[in-house]
């Protein structure tokens, strides 16, 4: 039941029959504190059209106001605070979950539309770091979210598996590398050649000339530089793929760089065609004069492309292979003006549809409050904080639970739980400090908190019996009101989730919603025959629907039992 909507159409039947529903709506907000109602309206933007002050329109406003499903309406200064009927909207809110199930919250605004979405991205031959936790795993939430809302959804992994850093791998390999060890340990032993790369280079410059004709090489189709790539790439995406299988990601392709090789000189052809293409010492670029910023780099001196050629090539790809209706590069926020820079030209080409390219960008995560580079060695393999949640998550469970069934299974479903929610519940415009003991901290705002909570409803409803089907009938206690206030926004959420590209909107939520019921649960008896006991295990029910869907959006697993 969406009270802002019964709420807005009161307004304007009531009340404001010349204003928008719509603008209504959105003006409605949720007060922090019970005591301020269950809804206010402000009043302020009403005054210059209404020609009163925002308190004298709140005065009027509640005095025209009333529904059956509502018990007060009063003007607090400027705000109008409106106070529902807590048993009859409860029992609405609570029999339209229990109907429709994991469904609850489902919008269809996306409906016959595709969104295609650019994230993860690792570069191969190194190993997959911490720096692309953050776009995988938004990326992925961002995905299940826009499918919540009836979107299409097309996820593409753009594979780093070209460039000039390629070369100076297969240079440091064919120097110092053992074929022995880099088959028993690829990623490991690959790393361990790229950092003497460069270790080696700051001393001796001429290694980078050599890396430099090692990629040339390999652009020209050299038969012993391709394969060493082709043996390199395919080892970096088994690698890969272990830990998308840990973390519960999947992709519909994974067309990297090296696939639109053969796609850049369209890309070329028509920026020449349009007059765009201007030589600028040596280089070829688009000027970006009238949008304030540098010029877009199209071809080197050398002739060689670079990322903005590509992603150009790509965008024109990607539109006509899904007719896409947005495109989303989950990317970090350091590439915003290069993206900038990519919208623009194709909009200077014509191509309307550019103007759905969105740039979702996001902070990074610190190690001693500096980004991590793999060339420095200042990097945090992800496999390995996977592994150690894990392992953390298991001893949890043999210290609480020690007969607990699929213990193996749940303390994977916990332990990557922990690292994905502590990513997701950040802004993710906001940078990241590693902590391993905070992210693997399984009490307070934590991922484990809230699948215990929901793995706490499950053990009520087993408790019961199940009890299923069960009949809400209604409750008025306090405790059980803040509860189903929470339910009832789960489907606002979500549509503000995706408004905000934010995965961090329902990790708060959920929190929130896991802190009210556990409050619930701890002033209340659920199982007691007392004429209650069905509305309250319909209302432990429906918690658990709203958790365990929750998790979902965000990329996690919900265990029945922990």
């Amino acid at each position: 039941m969406d009270m802002k909507s019964i709420v807005a159409d009161m307004l304007k039947s009531q009340a404001l029959s010349e204003w928008n529903e719509n603008d209504l709506y959105d003006l409605l907000e949720t007060p922090k504190h019970t005591h301020l109602g269950d809804l206010a309206f402000p009043c302020f933007q009403l005054a210059k059209t209404l020609r009163k002050a925002p308190a004298a329109i709140a005065t009027d406003l509640a005095g025209k106001l009333s529904s059956p499903l509502i018990t007060k309406v009063e003007a607090v200064g400027p705000y109008v605070n409106i106070y529902f009927d807590g048993a009859k909207v409860g029992k609405k809110v609570v029999s339209d979950i229990l109907a429709v199930g994991k469904d609850y919250g489902t919008h269809q605004f996306g409906k016959d539309k595709t969104i295609v979405l650019d994230m993860s991205s690792p570069n191969i031959a190194k190993p997959f770091s911490m720096g692309h936790l953050r776009s995988t795993v938004i990326g992925n939430s961002i995905a299940t979210i826009g499918e919540k809302c009836g979107y299409s959804t097309e996820k593409i992994n753009y594979i780093g598996d070209w460039g000039t850093q390629f070369g100076k791998l297969i240079v440091a390999y064919k120097k110092w590398g053992d074929p022995e060890k880099v088959k028993s340990n690829p990623i490991g032993e690959l790393f361990v050649l790229y950092k003497k790369f460069h270790e080696e280079a700051a001393n001796d410059p001429s290694l980078d000339d050599e890396g430099r004709k090692a990629f040339k090489l390999l652009e020209d189709g050299d038969e012993e530089v391709t394969e060493l790539w082709k043996w390199f790439k395919e080892e970096s995406l088994e690698a890969f793929k272990d830990i998308y299988s840990l973390l519960g990601v999947e992709f519909d392709s994974y067309n990297g760089e090296a696939f639109f090789n053969d796609k850049m000189e369209e890309v070329v052809t028509m920026l020449e065609e349009a007059g765009l293409l201007e030589t600028s010492q040596g280089a070829q670029v688009v000027r970006m004069d009238e949008e304030n910023m540098p010029p877009c780099l199209i071809k080197k001196t050398d002739g060689a492309t670079l990322y903005a050629t590509r992603d150009l090539a790509s965008a024109l790809y990607r539109q006509r292979q899904y007719a896409f209706d947005e495109a989303l590069y989950i990317v970090g926020q350091e590439q915003t003006i290069h993206f900038k820079q990519v919208i623009s030209v194709l909009k200077k080409l014509g191509f309307d549809w550019a103007g759905e390219m969105k740039h979702i960008p996001f902070g990074l995560y610190l190690k001693d409050g500096k980004k991590m580079s793999t060339r420095k060695g200042r990097v945090i393999l992800l496999q390995e904080v996977l592994h150690e949640a894990i392992k953390i998550a298991e001893d949890n469970i043999k210290q609480k639970n020690p007969d607990l069934k699929n213990a193996d299974t749940v303390a994977r479903d916990v332990g990557v739980g922990a690292i994905i929610f502590h990513d997701v519940k950040n802004d993710r415009l906001n940078d990241i400090e590693f902590s391993l003991e905070h992210m693997l901290t399984f009490e307070g705002e934590t991922g484990p908190y809230i699948q215990y909570t929901y793995a706490r409803t499950q053990s009520l409803l087993k408790k019961a019996g199940n009890l299923s089907p069960m009949a809400f009938e209604g409750l008025e206690d306090a405790e059980s009101w803040e509860v189903i206030k929470q339910l009832r926004l789960f489907p606002e959420i979500i549509e503000r989730a995706w408004q905000h590209y934010a995965p961090s909107v329902i990790a708060k939520y959920l929190i929130d919603t896991s802190q009210s019921f556990n409050r619930y649960y701890g002033k209340t008896k659920i199982i007691a025959e007392d004429g209650q006991q069905s509305s309250r295990l319909a209302l432990v029910h429906a918690v658990g629907i709203v958790l365990a869907e929750g998790l979902r959006l965000l990329g996690m697993k919900s265990p029945v039992e922990m």
